[in-house]
């Protein structure tokens, strides 16, 4: 069941956000030894793939921002494109289609030719952590980079958080309070102008195990398309 809560002091009524933040870290960003050291042996491993921060995809003049936790090993880490390559890409992109937020065919490669609609996709950790676990202090160094992509985007009217740290990590870039808007799946919670949509994150364990359908997550864009419309 879908819960509103609505949230004070958020970041679209308060001052602007610094010009100059950059949205992306350097292709060496060495600001998560950890996540720089883990970089480096893939690279030595797999020299062909992206091995980098990935940067955000889409449209910044999209009114729609969809927020993951962090690059998966063999999929965003390796094609240099969010959520393609894995899994959770292939159920992610076919509800984009579904919902009139991608056009084109998604092919799990990032030439594929399919682009994205009024949406940006992005990540509250760009770099691939080991066992897909990002510590807290990383989430919490890269975040200065998601607060610089909401930034960037004028038109920025929703953001789907993808699982409970992308939520907690989302609500922080905005300004928020965890408190004033716990995660739940299906919970919408009213910043301002913006509007944030909880999901359970489109992983194969989510999947798997039943604790997210394929109808679960598509109910959560279906709310997005009827309210942006």
């Amino acid at each position: 069941m879908t819960t509103i809560s609505t949230i004070e002091n958020n970041r679209a009524g308060g001052p602007p956000l610094p010009a100059s933040l950059p949205t992306e870290p350097d292709r060496n960003c060495p600001l998560c030894p950890r996540l720089a050291s883990f970089r480096e042996a893939v690279r030595a491993r797999e020299p062909g793939w992206f091995n980098s921060p990935v940067p955000p995809f889409g449209d910044p003049g999209g009114r729609l921002l969809i927020v993951g936790l962090a690059p998966g090993l063999q999929g965003a880490n390796r094609t240099g494109r969010p959520f393609t390559g894995d899994f959770a890409g292939d159920l992610l992109y076919a509800t984009l289609l579904e919902y009139g937020f991608a056009k084109g065919v998604y092919q799990a490669r990032p030439d594929d030719g399919l682009t994205l609609v009024d949406c940006r996709i992005g990540n509250a950790v760009h770099c691939v952590p080991p066992q897909n676990k990002p510590l807290p202090v990383e989430i919490n160094t890269c975040r200065q980079f998601l607060v610089a992509t909401v930034a960037s985007m004028p038109r920025l009217r929703a953001i789907v958080a993808l699982g409970r740290i992308a939520h907690e990590s989302t609500l922080k870039a905005l300004g928020l309070r965890s408190a004033a808007a716990p995660f739940a799946h299906g919970a919408v919670h009213q910043a301002g102008a913006v509007k944030l949509y909880d999901s359970y994150h489109c992983s194969r364990y989510n999947t798997n195990t039943r604790v997210l359908t394929p109808d679960m997550f598509r109910s959560v864009f279906a709310k997005v398309k009827a309210d942006l419309d």
